[in-house]
């Protein structure tokens, strides 16, 4: 079976940045499959990065080679990494932007060297797709590397619940539509007894909690179980984030009533 490697990067399309990493994947291994994922994630946005790794990264059959390009500390002491996690191999640099991987019971890291060939500002040509093509044929992660006893791992915060019976969480994603993600996970948070009625608090507003967009009027606002699990906020044929000017951080309380 043809080598499945994927690129989630910040690089957008406008340069040849995406090109130059192709070039590279494609001259060491012709036959690979390459699969461009996103390049559109805010520059510098490791936090964005994060999320979106977490979203897709077990959704791609084993063995796939997942390389992720959010790097603003590129040519810093920072280390670069290769996971390997339930026969999935992620490389990109040791920033947090691998967390969903190495939370894994059984994820293995390690740091590969930089060799002084590379462009400081390009270690996803130069070092993160070379190794890549080289795990793709065949080299297992050891061979590219001594074991990182540490790597960064970034977490998202965790909702709580507060004194009144209510759940206290924030934001932590925008996505192209204006839809905020929550970090409250939606079930069973938001099963309510017969009779209740669940509904957020969130920029003074209240706001109730539906099945589904269409449950709303046009530009009505509605809270709801994402496809990702999560509570999410959003304004049907609208742009919430906009609408209610929220942004990462935006504290969101959920609560029921009769």
């Amino acid at each position: 079976m043809r080598p499945l490697i994927t690129l989630l990067t910040d690089f957008g399309t406008a340069d040849g940045y995406v090109a130059e990493m192709k070039g590279v994947l494609y001259s060491l291994l012709s036959e690979a499959r390459v699969v461009d994922l996103s390049h559109e994630i805010a520059p510098q946005d490791v936090e964005s990065a994060r999320l979106a790794v977490a979203r897709y990264w077990r959704r791609f059959p084993p063995q796939t080679i997942h390389i992720v390009v959010v790097d603003p500390g590129v040519g810093s002491p920072r280390d670069a990494l290769a996971v390997r996690s339930e026969d999935r191999v992620l490389i990109g640099p040791d920033n947090g932007v691998l967390s969903p991987a190495l939370l894994v019971a059984g994820a293995r890291a390690v740091s590969m060297p930089v060799p002084a060939s590379a462009s400081p500002t390009f270690h996803g040509r130069d070092v993160f797709a070379p190794a890549a093509a080289r795990v793709a044929m065949g080299a297992p992660i050891d061979a590219l590397g001594p074991a990182a006893p540490s790597p960064v791992i970034r977490r998202t915060p965790e909702a709580r619940r507060i004194a009144d019976g209510a759940i206290q969480g924030e934001v932590i994603s925008i996505d192209r539509y204006g839809n905020a993600i929550t970090n409250i996970v939606a079930f069973p948070a938001t099963h309510t007894r017969e009779g209740e009625q669940a509904f957020v608090e969130v920029a003074g507003r209240t706001i109730p909690v539906a099945r589904a967009y269409a449950d709303v009027q046009s530009l009505g606002a509605v809270a709801l179980c994402g496809s990702s699990g999560l509570l999410e906020i959003a304004v049907r044929d609208g742009n919430a984030a906009q609408s209610l000017s929220l942004v990462r951080g935006t504290v969101v309380v959920l609560r029921s009533s009769r």
